[in-house]
């Protein structure tokens, strides 16, 4: 690879040993940057193990054995089987698996099916373990020895009671310890617990997954409870072939069943119905047979998805009636087998339609999926779908903008380099929509495009577990398991702090920093072992690539102020008169001696710094190597030319690392312009237009809309916490990529969603004088028209298209309209669309005296 413009071949072991423990090397490999320390911030002490939860003693299961009964099912076998395997990677030791009591005094680790399991969910954690998937743990001493007892209620309790012990214990190199006093008792309170696990090119890591990787990933969800995978068939929205790809999809899918059915979990498939005409009987014969094969292929099959868009086009009359036939199709293969669907992307007339269907409640239909791009909020969907049909939910944990739960007032920064589907832990969102939404359901079954939302799975399975579980415990839980005990503590805050770090104005955001300083502590006193953990790396990865997108913004927003200092000369430069026996068409010089060309010049100069200069260069050089490692450990793509990901958009962030984050190349490119131009006072008009672009001139307002670290007169609605699909407040949205010599302005915008209005209110105006207003509709759904209004008033314009390329807008305000001294706008769509709900997007607005305009 090449690193720092040198070539270099890496042993991924040594590689990343060394880079834990040298800082500045002969190789240029730089563990905490000079350039990024986290100057300032307050370094953590390393947490140390001490003692349990509880303050209890522990005791040593160093040498213990596991006793499986010949009487255990396979998939209880299996359970105690991955409960070896995983102490030996912690520790080295191999708990050996015996099937009768050891003659000698020794720990024993026991498991078994409990009878007299209940037949229904809800119990609260550290309950009675009588219920479907629960389980009771508990360790005590018994005629000398100890003894570690798992029972479940079913297969799948044994499972999870394995998980809760392994999160349980102390692991160290040769020693093995557990709480002396461990007791616990618990069972889900949500049925379905799940995960959209997707082999196909769209991915940015699954698609590179080999089967043991598949199985180690599976594994570890099961054991921290969840119950279901989800597949997806070879014909979807996606590529027919990927560059990483280790098996063919088909064979995946199929092995992938066979994985979860070994662990007992079960087998989802999201089916898109791809075809355009489902009313052509032709079509739908053709698509049973298709979706036949693949049910026949498949070990294991418990329910099939079908989303109604996204992808899909088709009128539920004609899906409904398809689902029907497949599920006769499905129950061929899997007797009990279920078929589920959502409303997703349908028109409102749609909805209606959809929802006049399910008043005759098919026997066919297990149930309604709510996700992204639903019309309808999930209080509205459950109280309108009968109360037969359960409701799961499909929660896109995975993506950071233009989705079903954006990352709020993120930074303008962030959107134009990490992008989309970033490495994304967001916990304490994630936990509040858990809590907020599982009420309304079955449970869920998240919607995933790759390991980037690896943390979020594991939140969404706690939660739908014991909604009552304190955050902090889940991510210590989580950062034991997968990466030391000894970095639980210091590990979940620096989860935590990832997410602060997107929270605000990047400019003043000093979490980024204490986030960085806190992974490098982790890293600078880390194993080989931990550096090797794929985890580990993408924490280290956020944190460096966070501090790099600050440290390039501060100081390239300082160029760019310099550079308007620079042009704000221009004010001293006059012309000497002219004489009337001179050329008429000759310029005169500067009075001052200054040129404009000059004054260009010498603010372009300042621009380039941010390529010429660069900051902050062997921080950039660590971003590198990680993004090298997660490569090497987890078939991460974050780039498009060096590890063949998808595209820039599926997670291929490597490539936008330097992607351009303020005005300064759009300045840039005006002062290129205004070079062009033919005299100095063309150039001098130019120039004060750019220094004067945002004033609206006296007695008038000018708002960015999209600009987070400035009021604006929008009306904001409810806060995220209330709303976090944002579909009664406002929503900061960005494009990820755009153009370089596009204004930032233009790059981000606020939007309302499906029929909500988008609001600003102004005070404080005149009401002798007219207004005018100057609008720029920038967005990702330019093809959508648009509509102002005054609230309550007249009409500013009808729905129109919006320009193609951007440029601003004017309109006149009717007097009548502020003759109150106040002005309520609202933006709204075209009403009754599908699709994801977007298309009330304004950038910037100028209200202007039109005197004055």
């Amino acid at each position: 690879m090449t690193i720092g413009g040198m070539n270099m071949t890496v042993d991924r072991r040594k590689f990343l040993k060394h880079a834990g423990g040298l800082v500045g090397s002969a190789a240029g490999i730089a563990l905490i940057p000079s350039d990024l320390a986290a100057t300032g911030a307050p370094v953590p002490s390393l947490n140390a193990a001490g003692e349990s939860a509880t303050g209890s003693k522990w005791v040593d299961l160093s040498a213990a054995q596991i006793l499986a009964a010949p009487s255990l099912s396979p998939r209880a076998q299996r359970a105690l089987k991955v409960l070896a395997e995983e102490v030996e990677k912690r520790t080295e030791l191999r708990w050996p698996i015996v099937h009768s009591l050891p003659s000698a005094p020794t720990p024993v680790v026991t498991a078994e099916v409990l009878s007299g399991a209940a037949t229904r969910h809800g119990q609260s954690r550290r309950e009675s373990s009588n219920q479907p998937e629960g389980y009771a743990l508990r360790v005590a001493e018994q005629e000398g020895s100890i003894k570690v007892s798992i029972g479940g209620s079913d297969e799948r309790g044994v499972l999870y009671g394995v998980g809760e012990l392994l999160r349980s214990l102390r692991m160290t190199k040769l020693r093995v310890e557990a709480p002396s006093d461990l007791n616990v008792q618990s069972s889900p309170k949500y049925r379905l617990r799940g995960h959209q696990l997707g082999y196909r090119p769209k991915t940015n890591s699954y698609d590179g997954w080999t089967v043991a990787m598949w199985d180690q990933y599976i594994r570890e969800l099961g054991l921290f409870g969840c119950n279901l995978i989800e597949l997806i068939p070879p014909r979807s929205d996606d590529e027919e072939d990927s560059p990483h790809f280790t098996l063919p999809k088909k064979e995946m899918m199929i092995e992938m069943s066979r994985i979860c059915d070994e662990y007992g979990l079960d087998v989802w498939i999201w089916y898109p119905a791809m075809e355009r005409d489902y009313s052509d009987p032709a079509v739908v014969e053709r698509e049973i047979a298709a979706w036949g094969e693949i049910f026949q292929a498949l070990p294991r099959v418990d329910a099939v998805f079908v989303p109604g868009g996204d992808p899909g086009h088709t009128e539920p009359k004609y899906m409904m009636a398809l689902l029907e036939k497949q599920t006769a199709n499905l129950r061929k293969y899997h007797p009990q087998g279920q078929m589920w669907m959502s409303p997703q992307s349908f028109t409102e007339a749609w909805f209606e339609e959809f929802f006049e269907i399910l008043k005759g409640q098919p026997e066919w239909l297990g149930g309604v999926v709510f996700g992204p791009q639903s019309r309808v909020d999930l209080p509205t969907l459950r109280e309108r779908v009968p109360k037969r049909y359960p409701i799961r939910l499909y929660p896109d944990i995975t993506h950071t903008l233009e989705c079903q739960f954006p990352v709020p007032d993120w930074d303008v920064a962030f959107s134009l380099t990490e992008g989309r589907e970033p490495i994304c832990p967001r916990p304490e969102a994630f936990a509040n929509i858990a809590r907020r939404y599982l009420p309304y359901s079955a449970g869920f079954g998240s919607y995933s495009e790759g390991c980037n939302d690896d943390v979020n799975k594991f939140v969404w399975n706690a939660i739908a577990w014991d909604p009552d579980a304190k955050l902090i415990d889940v991510l210590r839980d989580y950062s034991r398991f997968f990466i030391s005990d000894r970095y639980a503590e210091d590990f979940a805050h620096g989860l935590l702090g990832l997410e602060k770090a997107w929270q605000g104005p990047l400019l003043a955001n000093e979490n980024v920093e204490a986030t960085l300083a806190r992974f490098q502590t982790m890293e600078r006193n880390a194993t080989p072992a931990e550096l090797l953990s794929w985890r580990f790396q993408q924490g280290l990865y956020r944190a460096y690539y966070d501090a790099y997108v600050r440290r390039r913004l501060i100081y390239e927003t300082d160029l760019h102020g310099q550079a308007l200092d620079a042009l704000e000369a221009i004010h001293a430069v006059g012309s000497q008169p002219v004489a009337p026996s001179d050329n008429a068409h000759r310029e005169s010089p500067p009075t001052n001696g200054l040129d404009p060309v000059v004054v260009l010049a010498q603010a372009q100069e300042i621009l380039s710094k941010a390529f010429t200069e660069r900051v902050a260069q062997e921080g950039r050089t660590r971003i590198l190597e990680l993004a090298e490692a997660l490569f090497q450990s987890i078939r991460m793509q974050l780039s498009v030319e060096r590890y063949q990901a998808e595209a820039v958009e599926r997670g291929g962030n490597l490539d936008t690392v330097d992607a351009p984050i303020t005005n300064g190349p759009w300045l840039a490119q005006r002062l290129r312009e205004i070079a062009a131009l033919a005299t100095p006072a063309e150039q001098i008009k130019a120039i004060e237009e750019v220094l004067n672009r945002n004033n609206p001139g006296p007695g008038g307002y000018y708002d960015d809309l999209g600009d987070i670290s400035r009021p604006s007169r929008l009306l904001r609605g409810s806060t995220y916490a209330e709303d976090p699909e944002l579909r009664k407040s406002v929503l900061i949205g960005h494009r990820f990529p755009l153009p370089a010599e596009m204004p930032i302005a233009w790059k981000r915008w606020a939007e309302a969603l499906f029929n909500a209005p988008l609001r600003m209110r102004y005070t404080s105006l005149d009401p002798a004088q007219q207004y005018r207003i100057r609008v720029v509709y920038a967005g990702d759904s330019p093809s959508l028209k648009i509509r102002l209004a005054c609230e309550n008033g007249p009409e500013i314009h009808p729905f129109i298209s919006k320009p193609k390329p951007v440029a601003p807008l004017e309109f006149d305000i009717p007097q009548e309209a502020t003759a109150s001294g106040a002005l309520t706008l609202a933006w709204t769509r075209e009403p009754g669309l599908g699709g994801n709900g977007r298309g009330a997007q304004v950038a910037e607005v100028w209200l202007l005296k039109k005197s004055e305009g």
